[in-house]
């Protein structure tokens, strides 16, 4: 069984800094790709970012490029969401997710899915 734990969420101002953990159970964590998604109130999931199984590629919602840095420590399990310059636009419950094949921007595709963390951006 596979789960996904986040944390790191919370309340910050405009252009501050977060950085979100997604804690991963299970032996094949390093072959997975794996993702951040959001979900504002009232809108659609929306994609935000997605790494490959080492950490050798990344992709970036264009709205969060330059601001956003996905990473993964496999040794620890883990994904992170470094999230810098936040904009009110950006509150949303972030959940990570993890695909067993390379991964994507659709959320259908993936296999496994966190609660989510609440990111709450005030101007």
């Amino acid at each position: 069984q596979v789960q996904l734990v986040e944390s790191g969420g919370g309340l910050v101002q405009a252009g501050g800094s977060l950085r979100l953990s997604c804690a991963v159970s299970g032996r094949t964590f390093s072959s997975y790709a794996m993702a951040w998604f959001r979900q504002a109130p009232g809108k659609e999931r929306e994609f935000v970012a997605t790494i490959n199984w080492n950490g050798g590629r990344t992709y970036y919602l264009d709205s969060v490029k330059g601001r956003f840095t996905i990473s993964r420590d496999n040794a620890k399990n883990t994904v992170y969401l470094q999230m810098n310059s936040l904009k009110p636009e950006d509150t949303a419950v972030y959940s990570c997710a993890g695909d067993r094949s390379y991964g994507s921007t659709l959320y259908y595709v993936y296999d496994y899915w966190g609660q989510g963390t609440q990111v709450t951006v005030s101007s």
